[in-house]
């Protein structure tokens, strides 16, 4: 590890076969927590390369627990995470409002190592428990029309560094990298990202891959599509930028979008949208995001109805049947 961080130190980039072998090793425990450190922090320093992610992206795939659905076409809503806005679990909870038409989700996502309460952290706090067997796991989609893939368990690498990332507590180059790897490889992907330059980034790599994707970009820094302002999004049929009032009828403020101090609080929040009770700006922005994966399935004739399915799956309770079907499978 010396050598590679005095090369780094140099300010040259790492060939998309070095970064590969260098994540293969780090998930094979021959390097320390320190070492490890120093190696995250180079890239906090300069801008990650298109080779160098290509590499570590390789590198997850080919050490990852695959999950094999047998050509079920599945769905994922997926933010980098990083934008440092603390808002509630919005792509987690539109993965329910999508569950909710019908689609089958493949969710996958980890704990929070920049934010209180990151996917993993609030699907925990309300009962589900991780694991990576594909049985359960396909009988999951199947009975409730979702699952979660908690990154760690189908990642070697996601695994060693996790604590590193925890005590570190600023966004990494791995917060890249987690819409990019999920196991099972689902058909349809709609991942936020928080920064424009990033977006760019993943419309590069994602134009290799062979499923449907749309990239979303909040234009004042959010992940997501967060209503408070104009949204990028991205195809590989195009980009565009979008208004709150056509994403989502009107704009709402940040703090009608905080995520709470706690994962408890988090998980309260969570709850109490999919039972109908959140507000308008909550449910506003989960709706959004929701028919924005919907509309990328190309499933529906336009974003209009695409809305129309994902307020349909609210208004009905059916999201929220679909978590209870899920938690009660644990």
């Amino acid at each position: 590890m010396k050598k590679i961080l005095q090369y780094l130190f140099e300010h040259k980039a790492l060939a998309r076969e070095q970064a590969k072998d260098v994540l293969i090793r780090i998930a094979r425990g021959e390097y320390n927590d320190s070492e490890i450190a120093a190696f995250i922090t180079v890239f906090l320093m300069r801008s990650i390369t298109i080779g160098e992610l290509q590499g570590f992206r390789d590198a997850l795939l080919e050490l990852c627990v695959r999950v094999d659905f047998g050509g079920l076409e599945t769905i994922d809503i997926v933010g980098t995470g990083g934008d440092g806005k603390n808002t509630f679990n919005i792509s987690t909870l539109a993965c329910f409002i999508v569950a909710g038409t019908g689609n089958k989700v493949a969710k996958h996502g980890n704990y929070g190592a920049s934010t209180i309460s990151g996917a993993s952290n609030v699907m925990e706090q309300l009962g589900y428990k991780f694991k990576n067997d594909v049985g359960r796991l396909r009988q999951e989609v199947d009975r409730a029309g979702i699952c979660f893939l908690h990154a760690p368990l189908f990642h070697p690498a996601l695994k060693t560094v996790g604590p590193i990332r925890k005590n570190l507590g600023i966004r990494t180059f791995f917060n890249i990298l987690g819409p990019m790897v999920n196991p099972a490889f689902p058909t349809t992907q709609l991942i936020g990202v928080y920064s424009l330059e990033m977006a760019r980034v993943y419309n590069y790599l994602l134009q290799e891959a062979s499923g449907r994707f749309t990239i979303i970009h909040g234009l004042d820094g959010y992940d997501e599509i967060s209503l408070t302002g104009d949204t990028k999004v991205i195809t590989n049929r195009g980009e565009k930028i979008m208004t709150p009032e056509e994403l989502g009828r009107r704009m709402v403020n940040a703090t009608d979008i905080y995520g709470g101090n706690t994962v408890e609080e988090a998980a309260r929040i969570f709850t109490r949208i999919l039972k109908v009770e959140g507000t308008w700006a909550q449910n506003a922005v989960v709706l959004a995001n929701a028919a924005m994966a919907l509309h990328a399935t190309g499933l529906y004739a336009g974003y209009e109805e695409a809305y129309y399915a994902a307020v349909d799956s609210l208004e009905s309770r059916r999201a929220y049947e679909a978590l209870e079907k899920l938690i009660a499978l644990q």
